[in-house]
């Protein structure tokens, strides 16, 4: 079985690449919807995060604001390396079982791992490639903004803390460059794929 990271900088297109990867005969798997997951009540992470940040994260609902999390963490990198040595551990192992799943139900399969981390983290080298999603700047923050979660500030700050691109291009084994058109990009995804497919045979 063929291990593929997949990541970029913020609103570059990662989902929607990850998305045409499955819909070819990829299986998804996406970080940040396990770090959803370990965060739900009764979840590995949960009771963790809770004695960390405290009850003022709790929605009525007893799940964790992630709003509210978020704005505990982003401009103290202290309490954001606590709260990522919390969940990754978390995540990883999810990741991991279902990598193991993929592997035992088919032998052939091509598991790409969708992380926003991957080249700070260095768990890059835990694949056997490595797809980087780029696009300009300024479309990043029409993006992200586009998608209405983050004011203007916050993204700037978000986007401060991301590697420059280039130094995650620089341990790419491909590049999908996201700034053209819908059209454009499903041609790169379609040509990456086939070569992944190449490999996992």
């Amino acid at each position: 079985m063929l291990r593929v990271g997949l990541t970029g900088g913020l609103a570059t297109g990662k989902s929607f690449v990850g998305n045409s990867l499955a819909e070819l005969g990829c299986y998804l798997i996406e970080a940040d919807k396990l770090g959803h997951e370990v965060m739900l009540p009764g979840a590995e992470a949960y009771d963790d995060v809770v004695r960390e940040f405290g009850e003022g994260i709790v929605d009525p609902g007893g799940r964790i604001d992630r709003r509210k999390l978020s704005a505990l963490v982003w401009d103290h990198p202290e309490r954001l390396e606590k709260l990522s040595s919390i969940v990754h551990p978390a995540v990883r192992a999810r990741e991991e079982r279902r990598i193991a799943e993929i592997a035992l139900a088919d032998p052939h399969a091509i598991a790409v791992v969708a992380a926003a981390i991957l080249v700070e983290t260095g768990s890059y080298r835990n694949f056997d490639k490595l797809i980087v999603v780029t696009c300009t700047a300024e479309q990043q923050m029409e993006r992200a903004l586009k998608r209405g979660s983050y004011s203007k500030e916050e993204i700037l700050a978000r986007l401060s803390r991301q590697l420059p691109v280039e130094e995650k291009l620089r341990v790419a084994d491909y590049v999908i460059d996201t700034s053209g058109s819908k059209e454009n990009t499903l041609e790169q995804v379609r040509v990456v794929y086939e070569s992944l497919r190449s490999l996992s045979v």
